[in-house]
């Protein structure tokens, strides 16, 4: 596939995905805050959901008022994020058996790729589509993983 084509199929997507957003589907977006104060400060929601199709934003290790937790352990980092992430899940009735895409962001792929059987525990009937991409750095410099989920639940 050519860069050009990408480009275009990227633009479409994006373009697509915002349609919905601004109401073209006749169903309003529905935005989730996991932690209000964090997210108001670094300017994000963590959840947006439109009609069947939810959106995950990334979630990393970190308490209540958005600092790191399990500084250098990578396997609880992940633990913690997905605890997080199941939270959001269950906030719209979902479950990880709804997810459908998952992006793993890492700066450690090589310790991922050791701990990375926990996910067996999370994706019980199937796994999802999705990216692990290692990283040279996160928001902050404590944070070793951040994962983002895509879901979706017919009507």
């Amino acid at each position: 596939m050519n860069g050009k084509l990408l480009l275009t199929m990227i633009i479409l997507i994006t373009t697509s995905f915002l349609g919905l957003a601004h109401g073209d589907s006749g169903e309003a977006a529905e935005y989730f805050l996991l932690r209000p104060d964090v997210e108001k400060a670094y300017g994000y929601s963590h959840a947006v959901k439109i009609g069947g199709e939810l959106k995950i934003s990334g979630a990393v290790s970190m308490d209540d008022e958005g600092n790191p937790t399990a500084a250098g352990d990578l396997e609880q980092q992940m633990k913690n994020a997905y605890a997080d992430l199941d939270k959001v899940l269950k906030h719209y009735g979902y479950t990880f058996d709804d997810v459908v895409v998952e992006n793993v962001f890492t700066t450690d792929m090589a310790k991922f790729l050791e701990v990375a059987g926990y996910r067996n525990t999370i994706y019980t009937k199937q796994f999802p589509t999705g990216s692990w991409l290692e990283v040279k750095g996160l928001a902050l410099p404590e944070f070793m993983i951040e994962i983002e989920l895509e879901a979706h639940k017919s009507k």
